[in-house]
């Protein structure tokens, strides 16, 4: 065998060996080609909010956390955190080329305290569509996909919805300008109306505006909550990522409110496939136990799809 010869040989070799090694840990269809998940798992920030605040950890240590501690790959940041760094050219660098080089994805950044998309004020809604143009410049920079957005506002239903519409709609077209969606969650008041937001999210009419169906924020008011079902069905099929908000769990690791077999029974329904966030918002477990927990479930999900 000539020396070329071998060479290939060898390397051929090489590639069939890490194939095969690559493959066991894989599930396999019926051909025996690797099964792609129909979900991705993310850490979402807000699930070390109290690490973070209390000054345990930085913004820029959280990707690494997220992938070191949990075997997390995808990460979803949260506006406060950056401690208004997120115009730091230098910073906002350091962190990109940290994560790329880390083998970390970063996914997208949930944004708080901007001012109020729906808001009746032309003026402060103005204000505060302009307060999110810089996130969507960092979300670009870092690779991100998506920035989660408010639409909120005071107002009637159908006055908040007119001045969302409007609002929301002016920023999703400087988001599609970017190629970063503008996502929606349902996070309290008349977004937590699965009908509302998926009615506004309609009338936007912007491929580049989406919703952030999360597990557990349906609570319109003190007194009155949505289905939690009914919401995450109607806001499916504009859904760029889902939230999987988690508090408690029984001894079989089963969320104790949330029903997370009957929800994946839906997305897969819906033939829905992309990013599930850990959002753990519990208290009686540590935020560490509490991710471990969420991604345990998580994982067991993903299994019996297999």
């Amino acid at each position: 065998m000539s020396t070329n010869s071998r060479r290939d040989f060898i390397k051929d070799l090489g590639l069939l060996t890490a194939a095969a090694g690559f493959s066991s840990v894989l599930p396999l269809d019926v051909f025996g080609a690797a099964k792609k998940e129909f979900f991705s798992i993310s850490l979402a920030q807000w699930s070390l909010h109290r690490t973070l605040r209390a000054g345990k950890m930085t913004n820029m240590e959280f990707p690494l956390k997220a992938k070191n501690d949990y075997g997390i790959h995808i990460v979803e940041y949260v506006s406060p955190f950056f401690n208004g760094k997120e115009t730091d050219k230098a910073y906002v660098k350091e962190l990109k080329d940290m994560t790329r080089n880390e083998g970390i994805q970063n996914h997208l950044i949930m944004v708080d305290g901007e001012g109020n998309l729906g808001d009746l004020n032309q003026a402060n809604r103005t204000k505060a569509v302009e307060n999110h143009y810089r996130w969507i410049d960092t979300a670009k920079t870092l690779g991100c996909k998506s920035i989660r957005v408010n639409a909120a506002g005071k107002g009637t239903e159908q006055e908040v919805k007119s001045a969302a519409v409007d609002g929301l709609g002016r920023l999703s077209e400087y988001g599609k300008k970017n190629k970063i969606n503008v996502i929606v969650e349902n996070h309290g008041g008349y977004s937590s109306d699965g009908q509302w937001l998926s009615s506004l999210i309609k009338q936007v009419n912007n491929p580049y505006c989406g919703t952030l169906p999360d597990f557990g924020n349906f609570k319109i008011s003190p007194q009155k909550s949505y289905d939690r079902y009914k919401g995450i069905a109607e806001l499916l099929p504009y859904a760029k990522g889902l939230s999987a908000k988690s508090h408690d769990f029984d001894a079989q690791g089963n969320e104790i409110e949330i029903d997370y077999s009957r929800i994946f029974k839906m997305v897969q329904d819906a033939k829905w496939t992309g990013i599930v966030g850990i959002e753990y918002e519990g208290s009686k477990l540590s935020e560490d136990e509490g991710i471990k927990k969420t991604k345990a479930l998580l994982d067991v999900i993903l299994k019996q799809d297999s």
